[in-house]
């Protein structure tokens, strides 16, 4: 499997937009810590890393065709494992087919929106992530004006997925993009 600037590059070859590259590294760096969490091997906690980085990997280029493209034709060639694959895969079930299922992907699609969520909660303080409470990201989910597009459904869903109560999964993210 490629390392982690290969794969840093491969994202920069794929995604220019700042907000995405953004949104790919904040995800990566949720599942490592869930990963380190977990007590994972390194070589685990690298595929959770990578399968959180390059879940959107063709979203910009290639939305209509997302995440199958990456994970049809631009991912298998490099060599990354059959579990990055199908967490990407299992990100996406509404286009995909697949739920999540496994551990990788369970936490990789409670991780997704909700990361995409807070830092939109983030940008709305001063001090971003620094000082923010579970309170104002709960209260920002019940506005469905604000974010509209994230589906507040996978959320939930997410956070079932990885056996969390919302507010202790939202802490746990406030403490790792802090």
């Amino acid at each position: 499997m490629p390392d982690r600037n290969q794969s840093i590059d491969l994202l920069n070859e794929y995604i220019e937009g700042e907000s995405l590259l953004l949104h790919s590294k904040m995800v990566a760096k949720a599942m490592e810590a869930y990963a380190h969490e977990l007590g994972k091997e390194e070589t685990v906690v690298e595929e959770w890393w990578t399968a959180g980085l390059l879940h959107d990997l063709d979203w910009e280029k290639f939305p209509d065709e997302h995440p199958n493209k990456a994970i049809n034709e631009i991912l298998p060639e490099f060599g990354y494992s059959e579990g990055v694959l199908n967490a990407i895969k299992a990100h996406a079930p509404e286009r995909t087919g697949k739920k999540p299922e496994s551990e990788i992907e369970r936490y990789l699609f409670a991780c997704d929106e909700l990361s995409g969520f807070m830092h939109a909660v983030s940008l709305m303080r001063p001090t971003g992530f620094d000082g923010m409470k579970v309170k104002s990201v709960t209260k920002k989910l019940k506005t469905l004006k604000f974010a509209e597009s994230v589906p507040r459904e996978d959320i939930k869903e997410g956070a079932s997925l990885i056996n969390k109560e919302l507010n202790d999964h939202i802490s746990f993210l406030i403490s790792v993009f802090n």
